[in-house]
């Protein structure tokens, strides 16, 4: 992969498959364990992957590929624990957790399945890892570009989702969506980006997306751009202006 561009997808079995894998892991082991730690689920891209931000022991604990790193300082050079991922419950010993979703905060996506192997492919996590990577910068180069009226949210990777995702836009105008850049789902097999309107919007041949309100571009689309991270933050800026093109006072 270059500066500009995106890894090949590969097969999309395989990254249907590793996908699930590391969306499993956020969602019963890596959010419970900052749920547990102080009582909030949100994630973030990672180098290689994704994880916690720093705990209040000061421990982080990510997914680099198929590995569990756990970090006693986010600025250290050497990790104290790398763990392979074989297991949703291997992962919740090596943090001193029991697996599971927080049941009172959000219903998990995937089963819990402590016990079946996690299939993760290298080269499907490595796609995986460069798309967060390439959705994380456009959607914190979005935030900043925010005015003070947007309100734009922080980038957080949500574990029932899995994907990296802000809010902004005035809300009071119609005109408040969410940007976000998603894996894979249901409906779309390959990774994509994202904009949803949260309320009406005029007719617009951006809006394009038949399975929820708003607009998407795919893994292959952005990959097959110049520059993929310009890509990205052309198809957030032009959502940005799509909402505002047909706001209208509440």
């Amino acid at each position: 992969m270059t500066a500009a561009g995106l890894p090949p997808i590969g097969d999309l079995d395989t990254l249907e498959r590793t996908r699930l894998s590391w969306h499993s892991v956020a969602e019963h082991v890596l959010a419970p364990a900052r749920y547990h730690a102080e009582g909030r689920i949100g994630l973030r891209v990672t180098p290689g992957g994704f994880g916690t931000p720093p705990l209040p022991s000061g421990t982080t604990a990510r997914v680099e590929g198929a590995m569990l790193v756990v970090d006693g300082d986010e600025a250290a050079t050497a990790a104290l624990t790398t763990t392979a991922l074989t297991t949703i419950a291997a992962a919740a010993t090596a943090l001193g957790i029991e697996p599971g979703a927080p049941a009172d905060v959000y219903t998990p996506t995937t089963p819990l399945a402590p016990d079946v192997p996690l299939v993760i492919d290298a080269d499907a996590a490595a796609a995986l890892a460069a798309w967060f990577a390439l959705g994380w910068i456009a959607l914190e180069a979005l935030r900043v570009d925010a005015s003070s009226t947007d309100g734009a949210s922080d980038p957080t990777l949500w574990p029932e989702h899995f994907d990296a995702a802000i809010d902004l836009g005035d809300e009071d105008l119609g005109a408040r969506g969410g940007f976000g850049a998603s894996p894979g789902d249901a409906a779309h097999r390959e990774p994509y980006l994202y904009v949803t309107h949260w309320a009406d919007v005029a007719d617009d041949p951006y809006w394009n997306d038949a399975a929820f309100p708003g607009a998407s571009l795919s893994y292959t689309a952005v990959a097959a751009a110049p520059d993929a991270t310009a890509a990205a933050r052309d198809f957030f800026t032009r959502g940005r202006a799509a909402l505002s093109a047909g706001a209208n006072p509440r």
